[in-house]
């Protein structure tokens, strides 16, 4: 594997030319990569409908599957992130705080880039145009590996927009691909302790996993998005109905759709049959306690496993629960730490919620779904994390930065 090494040893050293690069420079590249991908729109085309063909005969999961293509709106959606991740203010060089001591030393905390970040990710092109422009931005060179179902798919993508960040005047290595499906390439990029600062996984959790027990590189984990919605006492009924449907239906497969509902006993009589017609109506199998059991007799019993069970499918696991400190025991036990919301009009109760609620996202009257880059004002993100040291959310270009310490004196020692 001398290839991913080389890889690694490049990277680091454009990593360094990343480091002085501006802003205009890194924005300029971002904004090529939009249109290299529409030059590249035929020969894409192709690669994706081969990578969807192995996919079927090789019996991927239908979730699994949707996630593999680029239809019309996706590849237009990967060019207005990528130029929303352009406009955005820069993360680097700025000075996060900074004062004067009595003797006169100028001391700032200063936003630098992370230095080379390792992506390793399954199924979902779009992250390889994420990754590359987030980190970019935050003038980061990037190494990606997606998984061996894209593999076509997204050796494409990689070049055009490695080809339109060198035109724009910045390093050759600033965005690589490990162009092979062996598995042995993981296991080389978890041992480049000396060439990666931070490996982000994108995708199932026995991935996440092995690569956060072997890895000697720093791990920004995204575990289960099992996500909560818990309807308090006075949740409005239709806003009930609409944010649920919402947060189950409008893209099941992803980490931030709905996979639990808890309804306050004082409302279940009231929320119950409606929630029920309307999941129904939108193909959604419902497995629930028996409270629910009983108020929806189409639902089928849900097993403990249930509650811990991130889908990615049409199911949703509902359980009734005696008030507000119940719900938020139920989430502590079986949550995930990724999205959590409530929907009151107590702001009291929401204020309870929010503080006893330890997870990167909590929303008030808000679907699940919106927990992510663009309603944060990201742009795009390589991951919503669910760890709380370095990055915690999503994983926008303001995460991939750390910071130096700098003091401008005139000759000063010390005492």
């Amino acid at each position: 594997m001398n290839a991913i090494l080389d890889m690694g040893r490049a990277a680091r050293q454009a990593a360094r030319r990343l480091a002085t690069s501006s802003g205009q420079q890194r924005n300029a590249a971002i904004d090529a990569m939009a249109d290299a991908l529409a030059d590249a729109r035929a020969e894409l085309n192709a690669a994706n409908a081969a990578d969807l063909a192995d996919a079927r005969a090789a019996g991927l999961a239908e979730p699994m599957l949707k996630r593999l293509v680029i239809d019309d709106k996706t590849f237009a959606d990967m060019q207005r992130r990528l130029q929303r991740v352009a406009a955005l203010p820069d993360p680097v060089n700025r000075v996060l705080e900074g004062f004067t001591s009595a003797e006169g030393l100028r001391v700032q905390r200063v936003s630098v880039p992370l230095g080379v970040v390792g992506i390793i990710y399954e199924s979902r092109p779009n992250v390889t145009t994420d990754a590359a422009s987030v980190c970019l931005k935050a003038g980061n060179a990037v190494i990606l590996r997606g998984g061996s179902e894209s593999l076509r798919t997204n050796l494409v993508l990689a070049d055009a927009m490695a080809a339109a960040a060198f035109d724009a005047g910045l390093p050759p290595a600033s965005v690589q691909i490990v162009r092979t499906a062996d598995r042995a390439a993981v296991g080389e990029l978890l041992r480049m302790d000396d060439c990666i600062d931070v490996l982000i996984p994108r995708g199932g959790k026995s991935l996440i996993e092995r690569i956060a027990r072997d890895s000697r590189v720093p791990v920004i984990k995204h575990y289960d998005g099992i996500c909560h919605q818990y309807l308090a006492a006075d949740a409005p009924l239709d806003r009930a109905i609409a944010l649920v449907i919402n947060s189950k239906c409008q893209r099941v497969e992803v980490c931030n759709a709905l996979e639990t509902l808890l309804v306050d006993a004082a409302a279940a009589h009231r929320l119950l049959p409606a929630l029920g017609q309307a999941l129904q109506a939108a193909k959604v199998d419902i497995r629930g306690c028996q409270a629910t059991c009983a108020a929806l007799p189409k639902a089928q019993p849900a097993s403990d496993d249930d509650w811990g069970t991130e889908y990615l499918a049409p199911i949703l696991s509902v359980r009734v629960v005696d008030g507000l400190d119940a719900a938020i025991d139920h989430i502590a036990r079986y949550g995930s730490g990724h999205t959590d919301g409530i929907v009151t009009d107590d702001m009291s109760l929401a204020s309870r919620f929010v503080a006893a609620v330890d997870s990167a996202s909590v929303m008030v009257n808000a679907s699940t779904r919106l927990s992510g880059g663009g309603a944060y004002a990201i742009g795009a993100m390589v991951g919503i994390s669910t760890d709380k040291l370095q990055a915690r959310g999503p994983v926008g270009p303001r995460e991939l930065t750390s910071y130096k310490w700098i003091a401008y004196g005139d000759g000063h020692v010390r005492d």
